[in-house]
């Protein structure tokens, strides 16, 4: 078994485009020739597109791309881009008159971070196409441009959260991959260890437990509604359809309980998606196992490449 920050995967290319000084973005993972795709949204405040497209016992088999972006709902507007550039080279579902690019998405919460007022729109989605590659960048870049983490005691005191990646190539040639934009309302924590990565900042500059601020704290005055969001794709090359493909976006869920804390709360929108662009035979829990211990090593991931740039998350 082979663990590594990406696995490249056939037919898929992962691209960013963001405003730095704005602190927002998008990142598209685009899958030109199809995939079977599933998505699982657990959070109770979701900004999402096309998702009802991707219930089992609708259509439509194959997505084109998948649309992770800030701006809140507004960001969903980058999808207009992704479906230009992949309708521009000829891909999409054949409806007889042309070619639909099937672009499902999901966005997180990240106005109250640098400018508000500059959002991820169609020209922002086109050039993080034009951007994709095989091996994803990860940190403060895409859809993880303004993702913080820990806002128990609001954005102020929040931490820097971040686009974050993992895989696992294990015998046989099965990879499980994951790119997750982290914004979550909680903490998150290293389960091998206990430490807390990134949470709301204590007096004393370091990290809290978002359930003891809560539970002892001025509680949930401080938060709105769907102003954040923790949003990612799971890719694998494993032979599945579309049912499949959403058992196992359910199982990935799992990564999220295990590293973000509390996860899938009324104040996120938590949505993961799963892709899979191959065709080699894998027994599918063994697919959503690997699937959960990605998108947490993600996660992880996310938050300890934004620490590395530096900067506290709140448009510095």
């Amino acid at each position: 078994m082979q663990r590594a920050a990406w696995f490249p995967l056939p037919g898929v290319r992962i691209g960013h485009a963001h405003d730095l000084r704005a602190r927002t973005g998008c990142t598209v993972i685009l899958t030109p020739e199809g995939a079977a795709a599933g998505v699982d949204v657990r959070g109770s405040a979701p900004g999402t597109r096309e998702t009802d497209l991707l219930d089992p016992v609708n259509l439509v088999q194959e997505v084109h791309g998948v649309l992770l972006a800030g701006g809140s709902a507004f960001g969903l507007a980058a999808a207009d881009g992704v479906m230009r550039y992949l309708e521009e080279r000829g891909y999409g579902l054949d409806v007889g008159v042309g070619r639909v690019p099937i672009v499902p998405g999901a966005v997180l919460f990240d106005l109250a971070v640098g400018d508000g007022s500059r959002r991820p729109d169609a020209v922002m989605g086109y050039a993080a196409c034009e951007a994709a590659r095989e091996v994803p960048e990860r940190g403060r870049v895409g859809a993880g441009a303004g993702a913080t983490v820990g806002k128990a005691l609001g954005h102020l005191r929040a931490m820097d959260g971040g686009l974050g990646t993992a895989a696992v190539r294990l015998p046989g040639g099965l990879v499980v991959a994951a790119v997750v934009a982290v914004n979550a309302v909680g903490h998150v924590v290293d389960p091998a260890t206990g430490e807390i990565l990134a949470g709301p900042l204590g007096e004393d500059g370091k990290p809290l437990d978002t359930l003891a601020v809560w539970s002892t704290g001025p509680g949930f005055g401080v938060l709105l509604p769907g102003t954040n969001t923790t949003i990612g794709v799971v890719v694998t090359n494993a032979r599945m359809s579309k049912v499949q493909a959403k058992k196992v976006a359910a199982m990935a869920h799992d990564g999220l309980a295990r590293v973000i804390r509390p996860a899938h709360t009324m104040y996120d929108g938590d949505a993961l998606f799963a892709l899979a662009v191959g065709g080699v035979t894998a027994p599918l829990d063994l697919v959503g196992a690997w699937a959960a211990e990605t998108v947490a090593a993600a996660v992880l991931d996310g938050v300890r490449q934004a620490a590395a740039i530096g900067g506290a998350g709140r448009g510095d």
